[in-house]
C-alpha cells in the first residue's frame, strides 16, 4: 500500500466493473473486515461487486498507486426514498478524505435524490464521518441472537395450514408475491425481483430444505427462509432466520411464531449452536416476541441520510443542488472525471472508518 501522506483518485465506473476491479474491492473489504471486526457491505453489496450488471446504479472507486483502496455505490433510486449505498475504504487509507471524495462522487451521481448510507456495526468512527459530511441518523436495524442449545417450543401450526420446504424452479413466482405484500413497507426487501432470488439460489449456502414454506389450501401464504454462515477463522458457523413473513391475510392466528420456531429447529438439527437474525429498532413488537424466544441484541447497523440541499430539506431541482456541507473542491475534481480526465482529488475531510450499508 502506498504512504499516508499520497491521496487517492476517484472515478465513476461507466459500465460493469471488471473481474480486477472485482479482485481489488473484495481485497479492500476483507481488510476492512479484519480491522472493524464486521463486514463493511451487506450481502446485498457483496452480490452487486460479485455479479456486476449494467443499469442498477452507480460504483465508485478510489485508487492510490496502481491499486483499489476505496469503493462505494448506490442503487438505482427510489422515488419516495431516494438512493441507498455502502462504502468502504483499506485501513491503510482511512483519515486521508477518501471517504469524503467518495461520498461526494455519490452524490454527484444522484443528482436531487436523498443518499442513505448503512454503517455496518454502527462504530462510533463511522458516525464521526457521517455527521462531517451532513448524514442524520434515521434508522437502526438490530442484530439478535440466541443459543440453540435450550429448550425450543414446540411447533404449533394454525389449522388448515401445511408446511414444506421450497420447491426451487417452481415457487419463485408465489414466494414473490407474498414478499412483496408482508415487506410493502420495506421496500428493500419487498421489492425483489426473479433476479434476486436467482442470484442467492446460486449461492453455495442455499439450500431449499431450509426454506420452510406455509400453504393453506394449496396458497402459500408464509415462509421462513434460514441461512447458515460457515466458520470464520476461529469463530463457528452460524444459523440465521434469513427471512420471515406472513402474507397480511393470514395476520393474529401464530404462523410467525410457527415458522420461527419450526427454522429454529431445522438450524439445531443441522448442528449448529447458535442463530441470528435481524430487526428494525422500531419494530417494537417483533422484539418483544424475539426477546420470549430467548434473542438478545448483539450489534446494530445504522442508516444514515442527507438531502441534496442539506439537512430537512426535501429534494429539489437538479439545479439548486448545494450539497451542504458537502460542496468542496471536489466537486471539480470530479466533474474532470466525468470529461474524461484522471484529477487528483485534495482532501475534504477526516477519514476515520467506514459508512457502509
Amino acid at each position: 500500500m502506498t504512504s499516508r501522506a499520497e491521496q487517492a483518485d476517484v472515478s465513476v465506473v461507466p459500465d460493469t466493473l471488471s473481474p480486477a476491479q472485482v479482485t481489488g474491492i473484495l481485497d479492500v473489504v476483507a481488510a476492512a473486515a479484519r480491522a472493524d471486526g464486521v463486514g463493511p457491505l451487506s450481502e446485498h453489496g457483496m452480490l452487486r461487486v460479485r455479479h456486476s450488471e449494467p443499469g442498477r446504479g452507480h460504483d465508485v472507486i478510489a485508487i492510490a498507486d496502481g491499486q483499489i483502496v476505496g469503493y462505494a455505490y448506490h442503487d438505482e433510486p427510489d422515488p419516495e426514498s431516494g438512493v441507498t449505498g455502502e462504502l468502504v475504504v483499506h485501513p491503510g487509507h482511512r483519515r486521508q478524505g477518501t471517504g469524503t471524495a467518495l461520498i461526494v462522487a455519490l452524490a454527484e451521481r444522484a443528482g436531487p435524490h436523498p443518499i442513505r448510507l448503512w454503517a455496518h456495526g454502527d462504530l462510533e468512527a463511522a458516525s464521526a464521518l457521517a455527521r462531517s459530511t451532513g448524514f442524520e441518523r434515521i434508522r437502526a436495524l438490530w442484530q439478535m441472537r440466541r443459543s440453540l442449545a435450550g429448550a425450543l417450543p414446540e411447533i404449533s401450526v394454525p389449522a388448515g395450514v401445511v408446511l414444506r420446504t421450497f420447491r426451487a424452479g417452481q415457487d419463485e413466482e408465489s414466494w414473490l408475491r407474498v414478499n412483496g405484500r408482508a415487506f410493502a413497507k420495506h421496500p428493500e426487501q419487498g421489492a425483489w425481483t426473479t433476479r434476486d432470488i436467482e442470484l442467492r439460489e446460486a449461492e453455495p449456502w442455499f439450500d431449499p430444505d431450509g426454506f420452510l414454506i406455509a400453504e393453506r389450501d394449496g396458497t402459500m401464504i408464509g415462509f421462513h427462509w434460514t441461512k447458515i454462515h460457515p466458520a470464520k477463522g476461529t469463530g463457528p458457523s452460524i444459523g440465521e432466520v434469513y427471512v420471515l413473513g406472513v402474507d397480511p391475510d393470514a395476520h393474529g392466528g401464530g404462523l410467525g411464531k410457527a415458522l420461527t420456531i419450526a427454522g429454529l429447529r431445522y438450524l439445531r438439527e443441522r448442528g449448529l449452536d447458535e442463530v441470528m437474525l435481524y430487526v428494525d429498532e422500531d419494530n417494537t413488537a417483533a422484539i418483544r416476541l424475539y426477546q420470549d424466544m430467548g434473542f438478545t441484541r448483539w450489534h446494530t447497523d445504522a442508516m444514515y441520510r442527507h438531502f441534496p440541499g442539506g439537512k430537512d430539506q426535501p429534494p429539489g431541482p437538479p439545479g439548486l443542488r448545494r450539497f451542504s456541507p458537502l460542496v468542496s473542491p471536489g466537486r471539480k475534481a470530479l466533474r474532470a472525471h466525468t470529461a474524461g480526465r484522471r484529477a487528483k482529488l485534495a482532501p475534504l475531510a477526516a477519514l476515520p472508518t467506514v459508512v457502509t450499508g
